[in-house]
């Protein structure tokens, strides 16, 4: 590969890595550089291969969340003295079992029109519907902690996934208003948000196989593949860690503005200059 070809496929893997966890829609960006600068990588696995690759980041951020919900689980399942703590993962897990089925449902209904043909201005407007969505829980304080989630709360934060199926409308900002909505505090709302990332992600892979394995490009292209990948990996992690530490401090509303400058941006595009 070219140098240019590898610098291409570099810079989608940092731009999708570091966008995919924040509230600023990752898929938006992509269109977003697509349309006006013209950079696009070929080969239909692409995007499952820098979703993965986000994937192996969250699971490594939350390992130790995974393992003891995983523990207790078991024990909850296998042995028939269940503790408090069994029980509480177990019910945590129901509840992100059902928070994913909206978006897996509308996601295999709608798999094939995802995505077509959507304009930068189009994505534009998104954003600044992603921008006021967090505008209104800028200030948003739960109290409600993981072991108040009701089945009602988790139904909430699945529909929200559902409207980020739109290019354009964040995953983990939709979700993270649902969860901020239905009271959740931000350090639990943000764990519950990358948790229920978790299967949406896994089954968005599972889903593309098929899309692999008859990807004609991958012979020819898998230096590029396996750079953006990793870049994509480097750049979830730092960008996630980032977030934690911008909830934590409450400063959210940082990406409400973005999202206001972008997506405006994004729309005088289309309007003068497309």
């Amino acid at each position: 590969m070219e140098i240019w070809e590898l610098i291409k496929y570099l810079f989608l893997g940092l731009l999708q890595g570091f966008t995919e966890p924040i509230p600023v829609s990752s898929s938006g960006h992509l269109v977003i550089v697509r349309e006006i600068f013209g950079i696009e990588a070929q080969g239909l696995s692409f995007e499952i291969f820098l979703n993965t690759a986000s994937l192996l980041a969250v699971l490594f951020i939350y390992r130790y969340d995974i393992l003891s919900i995983l523990g207790n689980l078991s024990r909850f399942l296998f042995r028939s003295a269940r503790d408090a703590d069994a029980v509480d993962d177990a019910k945590y897990t129901m509840y992100l079992i059902i928070a994913t089925i909206p978006v897996g449902i509308m996601g295999l209904l709608l798999k094939d029109v995802i995505g077509e043909n959507i304009s930068v201005g189009f994505v534009g407007l998104m954003l600044l519907v992603t921008g006021l969505a967090l505008w209104f829980i800028k200030n948003k304080r739960g109290e409600k902690r993981d072991g108040e989630l009701t089945v009602k709360d988790s139904i909430i934060v699945g529909l929200a996934q559902v409207v980020a199926l739109t290019p354009g409308v964040s995953r983990s900002g939709a979700a993270l208003v649902g969860a901020m909505a239905v009271g959740l505090n931000q350090k639990n709302a943000l764990r519950f948000v990358f948790l229920l990332y978790i299967p949406v992600s896994l089954g968005t892979a599972l889903i593309g196989i098929p899309d692999i394995v008859n990807d004609p490009n991958i012979d020819t292209l898998w230096i590029g593949y396996l750079l953006a990948f990793t870049a994509s990996v480097i750049a979830t992690y730092f960008a996630l860690r980032w977030l934690q530490g911008v909830m934590e401090r409450g400063y959210l509303i940082i990406f409400s503005y973005y999202c206001f400058a972008i997506g405006s941006l994004s729309i005088l595009y289309q309007l003068f200059i497309a």
